[in-house]
């Protein structure tokens, strides 16, 4: 977490209002973290509405995504929809600026990371992981639903084989951008049916702080089915 100064707060607002709808024209429709008109609701209802459609899910957390968020990678970005000069170099002297500690001790930029705290840092997050992630996604595997919210992700797949080679895949691209899935937190889920742990794989995953998990429910015309619900 890192907080701006009174002044730089409100130039990043500046900033950000300018950059905001050139920005989300380019970011897809299942990127709801920080954009207007979109909600963690949203985002919820979304997974809960693929999980009745697909048995398998990769639950996906990024280690300490906003710390290692790469410079480099995000000027690159940056720069093809951004042309003011002014512009670059504000955002660069805010993701270099040192950070004083408490004590006041200066800790100089990694080259890496952009504060939790600023006014820009989500929309610069967005911009990151719309070509790190969400394009990848669409490129390489159209076929496959996914719904992320800032660096929180959920993708749907048809089976098991298909969510354990996509989840290779995906540790392989994010490495590739300077990003790590967490080790214990990353995991594909069986989502379908409840009180069967198929082949050792989990059946319940938790997404901005609602639980789904396989639940039993009657049918009006007699017999169940399984129905993920959210908790």
């Amino acid at each position: 977490m890192g907080i701006p100064t009174v002044s730089d707060r409100v130039a990043q607002q500046v900033i950000k209002t300018f950059l905001e709808p050139r920005l989300e024209v380019e970011f897809l429709e299942n990127s709801y973290g920080y954009r207007p008109n979109k909600s963690a609701l949203s985002a919820v209802k979304k997974v809960q509405e693929n999980v009745r459609k697909h048995s398998w899910v990769i639950d996906l957390d990024i280690k300490e995504f906003f710390e290692n968020v790469n410079h480099e990678l995000l000027f690159k970005a940056l720069k093809l929809h951004v042309s003011e000069k002014w512009v670059l170099l504000y955002i660069r002297r805010w993701l270099e600026a040192p950070v004083q500690l408490p004590d006041g001790t200066s800790v100089p930029s990694s080259g890496k990371g952009t504060p939790q705290g600023g006014v820009i840092s989500p929309l610069l997050a967005n911009l990151f992981m719309h070509y790190c992630f969400d394009k990848w996604l669409k490129i390489h595997y159209p076929e496959i639903e996914m719904v992320r919210y800032a660096d929180d992700i959920i993708v749907h797949c048809r089976t098991g084989q298909e969510a354990t080679r996509l989840l290779t895949a995906i540790k392989r691209r994010l490495t590739d951008c300077g990003l790590t899935a967490h080790p214990e937190k990353t995991k594909v889920v069986y989502c379908k049916k409840s009180g069967r742990n198929l082949k050792g794989f989990p059946v319940q995953f938790d997404f901005l702080g609602f639980s789904f998990r396989p639940i039993r429910m009657k049918l009006k015309r007699g017999g169940v089915f399984c129905n993920s619900i959210v908790l």
